[in-house]
């Protein structure tokens, strides 16, 4: 594959300033990237003329532009990643024989992408664009257990936002980052009957490319009919399938 240098530290530049809590001087945009200063000043200029980034002359610093607005709404629009997942997420059902569905996490709650119902299996409340709280789920738990404490800590400020759907689930902020704790520790998520009476799920996170937990993946199953060694097998499964789609999304390893 070819490498094109200019191309590769542009979009570094690009990545740098989506990163940051606001505008950066382009010298700490070189020192981060270990660019020559004259070459970061090109590239800003070039990305300053095709809209992808903004000068702010009296702060002397760079941000974002508005082309990078258009960039994330043309992304949502093509919706790759319930297309890229999709396929996987179909595989897992049929190799399972349980019901298996993709969630992304919106605020504090889910947002489902992908459902697919495995045959003679219950419904299911979860489907195409409904939302449930991500405290709840199996698959919003497996992203809040690799978000950062402090991402959490700004999702759920007090015990008060921890709505119930069953009468049970974490009730306070504590009983919440146990939760989390036991799901990295364990290495998939878990909810019990906190979603649906009766019904169970195991989750693990999809990431991207810089190992950001994107979405979840998750298997639905009864309660009754599932061992603890079944349900560790559903695990491994779904872990494959995340593992799968985080490469189709760029992910290492």
């Amino acid at each position: 594959m070819a490498d094109v240098p200019a191309a590769r530290s542009a979009l570094r530049v690009l990545g740098y300033l989506a990163a940051q809590a606001g505008p950066s001087p382009a010298a700490a945009v070189a020192q981060h990237l270990g660019l020559p200063r004259s070459t970061v000043y090109h590239l800003l200029s070039v990305l300053v003329e095709e809209g992808y980034v903004v000068h702010l002359p009296e702060d002397h610093r760079y941000g974002l532009g508005t082309a990078t607005l258009s960039l994330g709404s043309a992304y949502a629009r093509q919706a790759p990643l319930a297309r890229l997942a999709r396929p996987v997420v179909a595989h897992l059902v049929e190799s399972t024989g349980e019901s298996a569905h993709l969630a992304v996490l919106h605020g504090r709650e889910v947002l489902y992408l992908v459902e697919q119902r495995a045959p003679h299996r219950p419904s299911l409340v979860s489907d195409v664009d409904v939302r449930l709280p991500a405290h709840l789920t199996a698959s919003g738990r497996a992203v809040l257990a690799r978000l950062p404490a402090a991402q959490v800590r700004a999702l759920f400020p007090s015990s008060a936002v921890l709505t119930d759907r069953t009468g049970v689930g974490p009730r306070t902020l504590q009983a919440l980052r146990a939760v989390l704790r036991d799901a990295r520790s364990r290495g998939y998520a878990v909810e019990d009957g906190e979603v649906t009476d009766g019904l169970s799920s195991v989750a693990h996170p999809v990431t991207d490319h810089t190992g950001y937990p994107v979405a979840g993946i998750a298997l639905t199953y009864r309660s009754a009919d599932v061992t603890e060694a079944r349900r560790d097998a559903l695990a491994a499964a779904v872990g494959q399938a995340a593992a799968q789609v985080s490469r189709r999304l760029g992910a290492h390893g």
